[in-house]
C-alpha cells in the first residue's frame, strides 16, 4: 500500500491548479470584482449567489451556508472523495507525477477512482463493439432514428454484446476485480454466478457534469429480451440517478452562455436536439425530474431570473402528468419556466425524423409559459358550459395563479383566467386573493411549527464575517485585513508592517492581524493565506478564508491599486491618530517642570504628524 503523498507535491499540485477551473465544472461563475468570482453555492439551495471564489489565493467561501476551503476540500465535498483521491485526481489532470513517503507509487487511487476508471473502460468496450457484425441490430436502430456513425461517436453510443460475460472477462483482463465491477453496477449476481448487466442492448454512457462516465443507460433491442425497455446502472457510489442529467456535460457551456436549458425525456431526444442545433438539451436518467435535478441545473444557470427552462413533453396522458410534476417544482427556479409540446404529440427525436432539424428548433421557440400551460390543463378537466363546471374550474385554477411569484405578471394571468372562464374579473380576483391568503396562512403555520436556528453564532454554527458590527471602525479593520490577505504585494512590506502594529477594536479580527504579523516576523516573510491559516488558532481559520475570498468593490486594476493603498493607509492613519491622542493626553497631564520629557513628547508629536502627512500624500 502506498504511503503518504509528499507535502511538497501536495502544495505543487495545488499551486498548478486553477481553483476556478475545477469549481467552474460544477458552478457557473461570473466576475464579482477584480480577481473575484461568484455563483450559486453547490452545497446548499439558494436563489441569490453567495458562493465566492478567489483564484489568486486559491480559496472559496459561501456566505450563505458557511462552506469554505481550497481546491482539495471542494473536490472532497462535491465528489465525496478522500483527500488523497482529490490530490491524485488533480495530479492526473495536470500530468504531475506524485511521490510517496515510502518511495512507491499509488497502487490504488481510491475506490471512487477505480469505479470511474472501470466505467470508462466499459464505455470504450461498448463503443468498440458497435462496429462488430453482431451489433447490426443496434446500428439499424440508430439509423432508423436518423443517427449516423458520427452521431454515435459524438455521444459515445455503444453496444453490449448478447453474451453472458464478455464485458466481465474484458474488464477482468484489464485488472478490475469482480467486487469492483459489481460496485460499479456493471455486473449482476445470479444463480449461475456473475454475469454482464447489459446484454444485447444499445448503450449510452451517462456522464457527470465534468464529463466522467458514472453509469449507463441501455435500450432493449431483441424480442427475447424480457427486461425493461430501458435498463440503467443501479445506484452506486458514483451514480445517483436523481442527481445526474444526461447530456449536461455537453450542454453546460451553452446553457451558461445562453441562459436557457431544454429538458427532454430520453437519450435519443437529447441527441436529436443537439444535432438539430438545440445544444442546451438534457434529460433525466430513468427517473422523474425532481428537486436534486433542479439544484444541479441552478448551478449552471445564473438564476438571475432572466434565464429559461423549457420542458418538452409528449402530448399523451403520461406527458401531461410529467408536466404537472415539473410544475410542482417550478417555484424552485428563479428562471422562467416554459412547456413545449410538439404537434401530433411527437417527441424531439421523431419530430426531427419526420420534419427535419428546423422543426425541432421551432418546437423550442414555440414554447408556452408554464403557468399558461398548467392553467389550460387544469381547466380542461371541467365542463365550462355549466355554472358548476366554471365554479369548480375557478377553485382549481385560482391557486395556480396565486402561486405565480412574479407579482408583475400575476394580474395578467388573473385577467386571462377570467377570460377563459367567461367570468367577471372581480370574482376571479377575489378567488385568487383568497387562494394566496390560504397559502400564506399554511406557510406561516408550517414555519411556526418548525424549530428555528438562532441567527447568532453558536457552537454548532460557523462564524460569518457578515455578522461583524457595521460601525466604520470595524468595517475599516475588516477591509484592511481583506486586502492584506488578497493583495499583499500591492500593499507593500512597509505598509503591511505598519498595519499589523495597529490596535484593533474587534477581538476576532485582531487574531487575524496577529496571524499576518506572525508570518511577517518569520524567516520567510511572504504573506499567503495558507500560511496565515496555519498561524491562527483553528477556530479562526474560517475567518481568514472568508476574508481571503470576500470580493473587493473595485472593478478595474487602476481602481484596485488606489483602493488597496487607501484602505490600509486609513488603518495606519487611524493608529497614528490614536497615538497622537495619547501623546496629547500625556502632555496635558505632565508637570511643566519636567522640561526634558515635555520636549521629547513634543518631538514625538511632530514626528507623528509628519508621518501622517507623508502617509496621506502617498
Amino acid at each position: 500500500m502506498a504511503g503518504r503523498i509528499r507535502q511538497s507535491d501536495v502544495e505543487e499540485v495545488k499551486a498548478r491548479t486553477n481553483i476556478a477551473d475545477i469549481i467552474g465544472e460544477h458552478v457557473s461563475l461570473k466576475s464579482a470584482g477584480v480577481g473575484s468570482l461568484k455563483g450559486l453555492c453547490p452545497f446548499h439551495d439558494e436563489r441569490s449567489p453567495s458562493f465566492n471564489v478567489r483564484p489568486g489565493v486559491g480559496y472559496y467561501h459561501c456566505f450563505g451556508c458557511g462552506e469554505s476551503g481550497d481546491v482539495y476540500s471542494f473536490l472532497q465535498k462535491i465528489d465525496h472523495v478522500s483527500f488523497t483521491e482529490a490530490v491524485e485526481r488533480l495530479a492526473g489532470r495536470i500530468g504531475f507525477e506524485l511521490h510517496y513517503e515510502d518511495g512507491g507509487p499509488a497502487a490504488d487511487h481510491g475506490n471512487r477512482a477505480r469505479l470511474l476508471a472501470a466505467n470508462q473502460a466499459a464505455a470504450e468496450f461498448f463503443v468498440e463493439q458497435l462496429v462488430e457484425p453482431a451489433a447490426d441490430i443496434g446500428r439499424r436502430f440508430l439509423g432508423e432514428r436518423g443517427f449516423d456513425a458520427e452521431a454515435a461517436r459524438r455521444f459515445g453510443v455503444g453496444f453490449a454484446p448478447k453474451s453472458w460475460d464478455s464485458l466481465t472477462n474484458h474488464l477482468r483482463g484489464r485488472g478490475y476485480s469482480t467486487e469492483e465491477l459489481a460496485a460499479a453496477g456493471l455486473v449482476s449476481q445470479g444463480d449461475r454466478g456473475v454475469y454482464d448487466r447489459f446484454r444485447g442492448r444499445l448503450v449510452w454512457p451517462i456522464r457527470d457534469v465534468t464529463g466522467q462516465t458514472v453509469g449507463f443507460g441501455a435500450r432493449r433491442l431483441l424480442d427475447d429480451d424480457k427486461g425493461p425497455k430501458y435498463l440503467n446502472t443501479p445506484e452506486t457510489a458514483v451514480y445517483h440517478k436523481a442527481q445526474v442529467l444526461y447530456g449536461l456535460d455537453l450542454a453546460k457551456r451553452e446553457i451558461s452562455r445562453s441562459q436557457r436549458v431544454v429538458v427532454v425525456e430520453g437519450y435519443t431526444d437529447v441527441m436529436a436536439c443537439h444535432l438539430a442545433g438545440v445544444t442546451t438539451a438534457i434529460a433525466t436518467c430513468g427517473t422523474s425530474f425532481g428537486v436534486d435535478h433542479i439544484k444541479v441545473l441552478r448551478r449552471v444557470l445564473d438564476d438571475s431570473g432572466v434565464g429559461e427552462v423549457v420542458f418538452t413533453f409528449d402530448g399523451d396522458e403520461a406527458g401531461q402528468k410529467a408536466a404537472m410534476r415539473a410544475f410542482a417544482e417550478e417555484q424552485r427556479f428563479a428562471a422562467q419556466t416554459f412547456v413545449a409540446v410538439a404537434p401530433d404529440g411527437l417527441d424531439p427525436c421523431d419530430l426531427r425524423l419526420a420534419r427535419g432539424d428546423a422543426a425541432v428548433r421551432a418546437l423550442v421557440e414555440s414554447r408556452t409559459p408554464m403557468f399558461d400551460f398548467v392553467i389550460r390543463h387544469t381547466l380542461a378537466r371541467f365542463d365550462l358550459e355549466t355554472v358548476e363546471g366554471r365554479v369548480g374550474a375557478l377553485r382549481a385554477a385560482a391557486p395556480v395563479v396565486a402561486d405565480i411569484r412574479d407579482a408583475s405578471i400575476r394580474p395578467g394571468y388573473t385577467r386571462e383566467l377570467a377570460r377563459m372562464l367567461g367570468m367577471e374579473l372581480g370574482e376571479v380576483t377575489r378567488a385568487v386573493r383568497a387562494a394566496a391568503g390560504r397559502d400564506r396562512g399554511a406557510t406561516a403555520r408550517a414555519e411556526a411549527s418548525t424549530p428555528r436556528v438562532a441567527a447568532t453564532d453558536g457552537d454548532d454554527r460557523p462564524f460569518s464575517i457578515t455578522a461583524l458590527p457595521r460601525d466604520p471602525s470595524t468595517r475599516l479593520e475588516r477591509d484592511a485585513l481583506q486586502v492584506m490577505l488578497q493583495f499583499p504585494e500591492r500593499v507593500g512590506d512597509d505598509l503591511l508592517r505598519h498595519a499589523v502594529d495597529s490596535r484593533f477594536g474587534d477581538a476576532t479580527l485582531a487574531v487575524v492581524r496577529d496571524g499576518i504579523a506572525s508570518v511577517l516576523g518569520s524567516t520567510d516573510p511572504v504573506v499567503r493565506v495558507d500560511r496565515v491559516i496555519a498561524e491562527v488558532p483553528q477556530p479562526f481559520a474560517g475567518v481568514v478564508q472568508q476574508l481571503a475570498v470576500l470580493p473587493v468593490p473595485q472593478r478595474s486594476d487602476a481602481e484596485l491599486e488606489a483602493y488597496v493603498q487607501g484602505v490600509v493607509s486609513a488603518l495606519v492613519d487611524r493608529e497614528l491618530l490614536r497615538q497622537k491622542s495619547e501623546l496629547l493626553g500625556r502632555l496635558q497631564r505632565l508637570d511643566r517642570a519636567d522640561q526634558a520629557t515635555y520636549s521629547a513628547l513634543q518631538r514625538a508629536l511632530v514626528e507623528l504628524e509628519q508621518e501622517r502627512r507623508a502617509l496621506r500624500a502617498e
